[in-house]
C-alpha cells in the first residue's frame, strides 16, 4: 500500500508540472491497470533480483559481509563462559549477535544497496530512460522495493540457519511470526529511507562513502557491533532517536528465548515505521528520475 501511495503521489506531481511521458490510456484504466501494474512490478522484480544476483559487489555487501561479521563478533567475543543480559535473563554473547547482525543485513539490502543503485541508475541516465518506456512508475519503485524485502527475507533465513548450526540458537516457535514481520517491517522502511537518501546524493562516487559513513556510527551505537550495556548512556540515548537501535531491539525481542507472548516490539515498531513514513515524504517531494550532477 504504502509503494501503490509513492506511485500515485509521484504521478500526480508529475502531471501537475506537465514534464515526462505521458501515460497511455490503457496503462490507467482502473480495472486492467491494476493487473497490469501487478504484472509489470513482477516482472521488474524479477529483473531486479537477477541484476543484483548477477552483481558481484551487491551480493558481496549485502549476503557475504554479514555472515562475515557473524562469525567475526561471535567467534572474538563469543563463547560458552561470556553471556549477556537481556530482559527476562542471560544468553551467550554469540547468540546475541545474531539478531543484531540480521538488522546489519536488513539495512545492507534495503538501505545501503538501494541507496548505491538507485544514484548510481540516476545519474547514469537509467531511470530517465525507464521512466520514457509505457511501464508504470509505481512498479519501476514497487519492483525495486519487493527485492530489497525478499533479499532481506533471505539474509535473515541465512544467518538464522548459520546462527541455529554453529551457535545452538534457534527462534521460539511463538514468536517466529513477530521475527517475519519485523523484517518486513524494517525493509519496507529502510527501503523508504533509501530512495529518502538517495534523492540528495548528487554523485554516484560519493553514493557509498556516504551511507556507510552515516551507518557504521549507528551500528556501533546500537548494539549491533557492540553489545548495549557497555555503552556509555549518552550513547545508548542518541542511538535511540534513530531506527537502527529500534530495528535491533525489535528482531532481539523476537528472537530472545525468554520472551513471553507474541514477541512483536510495537513501540520499536513504530519508531522504524515513523522513520519509514518520514523517509517516505522525503522521498516525494525531492526524488527525481533525471540525473542532478547535470
Amino acid at each position: 500500500m504504502i509503494i501503490l501511495w509513492l506511485y500515485r503521489k509521484l504521478r500526480a506531481r508529475r502531471a501537475q508540472h506537465s514534464s515526462g511521458p505521458v501515460v497511455s490510456p490503457s496503462t490507467t484504466s482502473s480495472d486492467r491497470g491494476s493487473v497490469g501494474l501487478v504484472r509489470m512490478t513482477a516482472h521488474q522484480f524479477r529483473y531486479d533480483l537477477r541484476a543484483f544476483l548477477r552483481n558481484r559487489q551487491s551480493r558481496f555487501f549485502t549476503l557475504a559481509l554479514p555472515v562475515l561479521f557473524l562469525v567475526i563478533f561471535a567467534s572474538v567475543f563469543g563463547g560458552s563462559d561470556r553471556t549477556v543480559s537481556i530482559p527476562g535473563g542471560r544468553i551467550e554473547t554469540s547468540v546475541y549477535y545474531v539478531p543484531g547482525i540480521i538488522a546489519l543485513g536488513i539495512i545492507a539490502a534495503s538501505f545501503v544497496n538501494l541507496v548505491i543503485s538507485v544514484t548510481a541508475q540516476r545519474e547514469a541516465g537509467v531511470l530517465k530512460r525507464r521512466r520514457a518506456t509505457p511501464v508504470p512508475a509505481g512498479a519501476l519503485i514497487a519492483g525495486r522495493a519487493l527485492t530489497a524485502v525478499v533479499t532481506a527475507l533471505g539474509i535473515a533465513a541465512l544467518l538464522l540457519s548459520i546462527g541455529w548450526i554453529a551457535y545452538g540458537a534457534s527462534v521460539p516457535e511463538r514468536t517466529a511470526p513477530a521475527l517475519v514481520v519485523t523484517i518486513v517491517v524494517g525493509a519496507v522502511s529502510f527501503c523508504c529511507l533509501g530512495y529518502a537518501l538517495a534523492s540528495v546524493i548528487h554523485d554516484q562516487d560519493s553514493a557509498q562513502p556516504i551511507t556507510q559513513a552515516v551507518m557504521l556510527p549507528l551500528y556501533f551505537i546500537s548494539g549491533v557491533f557492540v553489545v548495549i550495556t557497555a555503552l556509555p548512556h549518552w550513547l545508548v540515548d542518541v542511538a535511540d532517536v534513530f531506527p537502527v537501535r529500534h530495528l535491533a531491539d525489535a528482531l532481539l525481542v523476537a528472537y530472545n528465548p525468554h520472551t513471553t507472548g507474541s514477541g512483536f516490539a510495537g513501540t520499536d515498531l513504530l519508531v522504524v515505521g515513523a522513520w519509514g513514513v518520514f523517509g517516505l515524504i522525503v522521498a516525494l517531494r525531492r526524488f527525481s528520475w533525471v540525473p542532478l550532477a547535470h
